[in-house]
């Protein structure tokens, strides 16, 4: 690679790591007291599990946690890294229910970190740090990322941009992991609509240079660095998610509207009747992957190959 090729390569790289920190911003620091009018209890901002229509959302999103948890064999782990940590709700169930000695989060949302330092769960740490510049102290038993991985291109990248920075994701969280580490991806995603159809208003208005991956895009960036161990198209329970919500946000209207005015409940009111619509219909999906490491030294007798 020539250095002019190498500083392209490092401005593009700044320049996406300041989007995704100002998109993130832009979204999750409206402010904690907002999110938790329509949030279940733990504030988590992801698909739930739901068993069966009828089931409670605290319970669903306990489920979908246990779900992540149980996947990197949190039980036992000496130390587990969330990337894109929300408002702690993983981290708070490593360090009281699994009793994990090190949980590490990172997050670009000053609101968020604030609320997990304040809380000050034993063995917890928090940074408001991009993966790409986070320099671990030691290896993590487990990974688990929930709803990061669709901040990590931007729409403006090419295919073979978008893969080589999932393809960078999956080299460093391979090196972060021990041996016998997995790490647990929950990812929203395209289906059954191209790119060009994306929601200008949800691109736009709810999260700004954020972009969606595909399966195959997901696939080949992992290839030769973790084995895929299990994949699960839960899209019809982000509907639910989404639905249920929507519902909870109707319900606090007046109160949300005191806190953050009338335009913003009306823009997260549509965001999300607008995404349980894509759910439903299968535009986009919500894919839940499950990774562990192939063998050191696999990727390169794979090359040579």
């Amino acid at each position: 690679m020539t250095t002019q090729a190498a500083g392209s390569r490092a401005t593009a790289a700044a320049g996406s790591r300041a989007a995704a920190a100002a998109a993130i911003r832009h979204h999750y620091d409206v402010g904690n007291e907002f999110y938790r009018l329509w949030l279940d209890p733990s504030l988590t901002y992801s698909c739930a599990m739901p068993d069966g229509p009828d089931d409670d959302l605290e319970a669903a999103q306990e489920r979908k946690l246990r779900f992540h948890l149980d996947a990197v064999n949190a039980r036992g782990a000496g130390a587990v890294l969330d990337i894109g940590c929300g408002w702690g709700a993983v981290l708070g169930r490593l360090a009281g229910t699994y009793r994990v000695p090190r949980a590490v989060g990172l997050t670009l949302s000053v609101e968020q970190a604030a609320h997990i330092t304040g809380i000050g769960d034993p063995g917890v740490e928090v940074r408001t740090e991009d993966w790409r510049d986070y320099e671990p102290d030691g290896p993590f038993d487990g990974i688990i990322s929930i709803g990061a991985f669709e901040h990590f291109a931007r729409p403006d990248d090419s295919p073979a941009e978008r893969i080589r920075t999932y393809r960078e994701f999956f080299e460093r969280t391979r090196s972060w992991l021990t041996d016998d580490g997995a790490l647990s991806l929950q990812t929203i995603a395209y289906a059954n609509m191209p790119r060009e159809a994306a929601s200008t208003f949800i691109q736009q208005e709810i999260f700004p240079d954020a972009e969606l991956p595909t399966l195959a895009e997901i696939a080949i960036a992992a290839e030769g660095l973790l084995e895929t161990r299990s994949v699960r198209n839960d899209r019809l329970d982000y509907a639910w998610t989404c639905e249920r919500w929507a519902s909870r946000l109707r319900a606090h209207r007046a109160e949300a509207t005191a806190l953050v005015g009338p335009d913003v409940v009306a823009r997260y009111e549509r965001y999300l009747r607008m995404s349980a619509l894509g759910f439903r219909m299968g535009k986009i999906c919500l894919y839940r992957l499950v990774f562990a490491p192939y063998p050191r030294g696999y990727a390169r007798r794979a090359a040579a190959r």
